[in-house]
């Protein structure tokens, strides 16, 4: 039988006031004598009411009982997704190479010969020929480097202006013996010591190529000196020890081993040619010998010339005595 909700409204009104006028004339309690009339009368039936949605009644859906037992959850348990693929952990990326460390460019050890000292600190000033404290930091750089300088006493004399000349020649700079900006910075930028090729050894290495001569201790360069070889020309000139002989020859400076085999220790000898200061014979009249005059390029008839107070160091350092090898090359 389907009511109405107002049926059903008035139905409970007219119930709950007739329980009510009873308890009020019987002075019962009210729960009491609903359970009393809910027992006599049989259980209740149940008949759900849906809310009032806007004001508007829900229509009344008596549900079934349903034993919770009897059906199964109709959720059909979500589909254990076929766990992601454990996506294929991603290659190993063939590790990037432990990026080799920066090749320690081999650095092939340094010939034997070869000694390193390092750029100058501070740049050397282009002091031309002048003197001065930038002079003699000039010096001492030179000292540094291997070149001949005597003293470091800030006074560009001689010996400072060999020393320079010595330097332009064996970077390969026009040998001016000024100490211009181009000089300066390749004197303050060079990091290896001056040196010649022989790398074993005692022995004095002239070298024609380069118009210098080293000295050379247990195979490393100690000092080098400018010098003037032999001008590689023909000449025919008078004998200053026998009046009216004319001798001629060839200016060379023999390329070869030879060893020191005479020598004069003491001041100026009249040579055939000229005067020689000191000298020591390696070759026949060949001879390492001072000079008032060491230029940049060949001048001498065949004999190796140095500076007078470079032929001095030479002697007070006995840095060639008898049998020193002398090799002389191009």
């Amino acid at each position: 039988m389907h009511f109405s909700q107002g049926q059903l409204k008035r139905a409970a009104a007219t119930a709950v006031g007739v329980v009510l006028l009873g308890c009020a004339a019987s002075g019962c309690n009210t729960d009491d004598r609903v359970q009393a009339r809910s027992t006599e009368a049989g259980p209740s039936p149940t008949v759900a009411i849906s809310p009032i949605i806007s004001g508007t009644a829900a229509p009344i859906v008596t549900q079934p009982t349903i034993e919770p037992s009897t059906i199964e959850s109709t959720t059909t348990e979500a589909p254990t997704t076929t766990e992601a693929p454990t996506t294929t952990e991603a290659p190993t990326t063939t590790e990037a190479p432990t990026t080799t460390e920066i090749p320690t460019t081999t650095t092939a050890p340094l010939p034997p010969n070869v000694e390193v000292v390092g750029a100058f600190p501070s740049p050397i000033a282009a002091v031309g020929h002048s003197s001065g404290d930038s002079t003699k930091v000039m010096q001492m750089r030179l000292q540094q480097l291997g070149f001949w300088v005597g003293d470091a006493d800030g006074k560009f004399g001689l010996n400072t202006k060999q020393a320079v000349m010595a330097f332009q020649k064996y970077i390969g700079l026009p040998a001016s013996g000024a100490v211009d900006d181009q000089t300066a910075a390749y004197m303050t930028n060079i990091d290896i010591k001056a040196h010649g090729q022989a790398d074993t050894g005692n022995l004095v290495e002239v070298d024609k190529g380069k118009q210098l001569l080293f000295v050379i201790v247990g195979g490393k360069t100690q000092y080098i000196f400018n010098t003037s070889t032999g001008k590689n020309v023909p000449y025919a000139e008078p004998d200053k020890n026998v009046p009216g002989q004319i001798d001629t020859g060839d200016a060379i400076t023999v390329n070869g081993l030879w060893k020191t085999n005479r020598e004069r220790p003491e001041g100026w000898w009249d040579g055939d040619l000229g005067q020689i200061y000191r000298p020591k014979y390696f070759h026949g009249g060949e001879a390492i010998h001072g000079s008032n005059s060491v230029p940049n390029y060949p001048a001498s008839h065949g004999c190796v010339r140095v500076s007078v107070q470079a032929m001095d160091f030479i002697w007070d350092q006995n840095l060639m005595p008898l049998k020193t090898v002398v090799w002389v090359h191009d």
